[in-house]
Order: structure tokens, then sequence, then C-alpha cells
């Protein structure tokens, strides 16, 4: 046995969570200050901040079906659009690696597990009776979002959408919900922190519906974790260590759609070509995956903003007029 020098690709990940993780909280300041200048009746002097719109995946999904249905791009939220497109083709090609890797809501996650594993000594799992019930929650509020925009909306009836006033402003709504949280919702947040916290992702294990769609792309895609058996010296480390409680001592192929390609088995494995990245059955080197699987989400959005279309079309001065309506705006 040899040790495996790959401790590095897990720091490496911290490193980009937490870069990514801060990237969006800037934003999201820089957002707030912009809602505030409107409210204040001022136009802000500066564009209004894109990466926002990552969190409005439903309104994404409804653009990339038209962008895909007659080629018009939202121009309302376009980075919505470009957001998920990212996250889809990273997730077909180098397995969910945008929710290990990117996913600001992911990488809180994890913090509160472990910090919930040095307060108790440890993660709690659900009996299998549970959990697999648990899990088909997200699986059945994908397949209503999908069923609603992909069959039941016309792309007609989705351009009406993107242009009423709601869909205008639906980022700023967003802000509000966290700004003016009442407190039924707060309630909810705080009982998914509490679960986080005795259980690994609590919430994307059972209730993303953006992590299982993900994650059945991410079953048809080339990228698998592989085992070789005739090198494994059962420490388990792999099994102990992995966020998705994925038994990978015991699997040839890591192919679960709940693998995040974050690849802290593979950094864990204290046996030198133990475990490996297989791209196309062809192994890839950790460094390679992980420089492929950015580059596919940041190169569309470079792309995009090249291209013009990364930021909103929405003057300034068309938001100034909507906000005092802010609260009367409903979807339609």
């Amino acid at each position: 046995m040899t040790v495996n020098h790959r401790g590095y690709v897990r720091y490496l990940r911290y490193l980009i969570q937490w870069a990514i993780f801060f990237l969006v909280i800037y934003g999201g300041y820089r957002f707030y200050l912009f809602v505030r200048a409107l409210e204040e009746g001022i136009l802000p002097s500066f564009k209004r901040p894109s990466l926002v719109d990552g969190f409005m995946p439903i309104g994404g999904l409804m653009g990339l079906k038209l962008w895909i249905a007659e080629g018009i791009l939202d121009p309302v939220h376009p980075a919505a659009v470009v957001i998920l497109a990212g996250a889809l083709l990273i997730s077909f090609f180098m397995r969910k690696a945008f929710c290990g890797w990117i996913c600001p809501v992911g990488t809180l996650s994890e913090l509160v597990f472990k910090t919930g594993k040095r307060i108790w000594g440890r993660n709690f799992t659900l009996p299998l009776y549970v959990d697999y019930p648990l899990r088909t929650i997200k699986y059945i509020l994908m397949a209503f979002f999908l069923y609603v925009i992909l069959i039941k909306m016309t792309p007609e009836s989705i351009k009406v959408f993107l242009q009423t006033p709601y869909w205008k402003v639906a980022d700023i709504k967003l802000l509000k919900f966290f700004t003016e949280m009442p407190v039924n919702t707060a309630t909810v947040l705080g009982g998914l922190f509490v679960l986080s916290l005795f259980y690994k992702n609590f919430w994307c294990r059972y209730l993303c519906p953006y992590g299982a769609l993900l994650g059945l792309l991410a079953l048809a895609g080339p990228s698998k974790i592989k085992r070789y058996e005739d090198k494994c010296i059962n420490c388990k480390l792999c099994s102990r260590n992995c966020p998705s409680n994925l038994p990978v001592d015991r699997k040839t192929y890591v192919h679960s759609p709940e693998c995040t390609g974050c690849l802290t088995c593979v950094s864990y494995c204290p046996s030198k070509d133990c475990l490996e990245i297989t791209f196309a059955g062809k192994v890839i080197a950790p460094a390679l995956f992980i420089a492929i699987a950015l580059c596919i989400f940041y190169g569309l959005i470079i792309y995009a903003m090249a291209t013009g279309n990364w930021s909103s079309r929405t003057p300034h001065h068309e938001l100034l007029e909507l906000i005092p309506f802010l609260e009367r705006l409903m979807h339609p």
C-alpha cells in the first residue's frame, strides 16, 4: 500500500466553495443596496447584480424552455437561464459537481452538519424505511415543476409571463422574503437548520427539486467514481466521510443520483489508485475533473457576459415605477 496524496482535493474544494459563497453574499449585498436606492426613489448608479438570478431556478426553467423552443432568451432575467443551463451541463458531464463545488446552499448545509458533528461527535442517519420515502419528496416536487413548465405551459404563455410586472420584480420580492420574513417561514427554516445539524445535507437530500433534476442528469452522464477492489484496504474512510452517506466501500462504480461529485471519498482514500474518477470509461485526474467542471459552468457565464446575454434589460426607471406597487404584484 502507498499513501495517496490527494488530500489537497478537499482543501481545494473548500477554497472554491467558500470563495463562491462569499462572492454570492457580496452580490446579495450589492443587490440590497440596489433595491434600497429604488425604495428611496433614486435611480441606482450601478448595474443590478445578476448573480441573484441563480436563486430563481423555476423562472430560469421557463426561460430555458422558451430559449430552446423559439431561440428567445428572457430579457428580464437572462442570468437565471444561463445559470440553470450551466448547472444542467456541468451535472450531465461531471456528475452533480454544481451541488458539490458551486451551490452556496450546499456549502452552507455542509457547514451546518459539520457543526453538528462537532457538537455531538457524530451525524445521525435515518433508517432506510424512513430515508427512502423522504428522498422521494424532492422527486415529487421536481416532477410537479417539470410537468407544469415543460408540459402545461406553452412558449406563448411563458412569453406572456416573462413580460409581467411580477417577473420584473421577482428578484426584489425574493429579497423581501429574506429581509422581511414572516414568523411561520422563519420557523420552517429554523426547523430545517436544526435537522441539518443532526443529518447530513437534510435539505439537499430530501427536499431540493433542483438537486433531484441534476442527479437524474448525472445518472445518464459519462462520469463515475470507480473503486478497484484489489487495491481496497477496507478502511471505510470513503463511506464514513461521504457527505451523501453513500456506501462507496461496497461499490465498484458510484453512480448514484445522490453523488455530488465532491471527490471527498477520493481525497480520503489512503490506498493509491483505489478510487479513481472515470470519464467515458477512462481514468482522469481529480485536477482535470475540477477544471472541466468549473470551465463548463463559468465558461458559459463568461460567454453570456461577452455576448450581452447576462444582464437584465429592464430599465432602472421601470423598476423605480414598480417599487411602490411591490406588495400588490402577485404571481399571475
